[in-house]
């Protein structure tokens, strides 16, 4: 068992460092893909992990595959999409999930462009999927100093981003404070799907987010409770797909993402507010 479980991320330091950045990124991801479940924005976390390419590839094509360009550059278009997607349904008749399907459609599109311009099949892979087990030094510091953002701000305006996320037309009514809670989720969303993108890709990156987030939601109605839940079963998703990735020589992304993906069926079926639990009321009345 210590073999099986231990002994890769002791022998192996690429192993320590997959494991580490998967957890911090486990437990700062999975809180923000609360609010974003909370708002019903889950797709567009997708759309926004799709939207960071173009920034990506333009750091790829000009400095090659250096982290910080490709972040810095992820950062700004993450961002660009998401108050550009937001303008046009403010001021024109279409709603923002079309806005943002569109936008995203178009970022996914040029940044595959970009990557295959300048690059290699293998380049273009790495982008899309990511390659946890090649992080180093500098993506941790990166991935950790993001994780660190994430928490100060959940700290300081915990109030605000519930109040916002549940009822955000009561708090723009009694407070000037809601517009830019909004700005500062949507800062924190690209943060954290830019820190993702270091390790899981553009496609994966929501999946660390989400997938945890929406998990919770089986076992729980309390929002401290569903962020504590989402950064366990995240934890869990991590620390198992590595271990899969390692001893079925499996791509370590799609490994994490897919026993989330279980997690997620498992709670579908058998959680406190799941398939099943909703079913055994129904079965007692019938029998009574």
């Amino acid at each position: 068992m210590f073999e099986w479980l231990v002994s890769p991320f002791v022998e192996y330091g690429f192993m320590q460092r997959a494991l580490l950045g998967s957890l911090v990124l486990s437990v700062s991801c999975a809180p923000v893909g609360v609010f974003l479940m909370l708002r019903r924005m889950s797709l567009t976390g997708d759309a926004m992990s799709h939207a960071i390419l173009p920034g990506a590839a333009i750091g790829f094509v000009l400095f090659g595959l250096e982290i910080m360009p490709m972040t810095i550059g992820g950062l700004v278009v993450g961002l660009l999409v998401a108050l550009g997607s937001g303008f046009v349904s403010r001021f024109t008749v279409q709603k923002e999930d079309a806005s943002m399907a569109a936008f995203y459609l178009i970022s996914l599109a040029v940044g595959v462009l970009l990557v295959s311009w300048r690059g290699s099949s293998v380049d273009l892979m790495h982008v899309l999927f990511g390659s946890v087990l090649a992080l180093n030094d500098e993506a941790l510091v990166l991935i950790l100093g993001i994780a660190v953002v994430t928490f100060l701000a959940l700290g300081i305006f915990w109030r605000a981003l519930v109040a916002e996320c549940l009822d955000p037309l009561f708090l723009r009514s009694v407070s000037r404070i809601g517009g830019p809670t909004h700005l500062l989720f949507l800062v924190l969303v690209v943060l954290n799907l830019v820190g993702g993108f270091q390790a899981l890709g553009t496609l994966l990156s929501v999946g660390l987010m989400m997938l945890p987030a929406v998990t919770s939601r089986f076992w729980s109605n309390d929002v401290r409770a569903l962020c504590g839940i989402a950064i366990a079963i995240a934890v869990v998703s991590s620390l198992g797909g590595l271990l899969l990735s390692y001893h079925a020589s499996m791509p370590s992304g799609p490994a994490i993402i897919m026993v989330a993906g279980v997690a997620y069926l498992f709670s579908a079926l058998f959680g406190r507010r799941g398939v099943l639990a909703s079913a055994l009321p129904s079965r007692r009345h019938t029998s009574a």
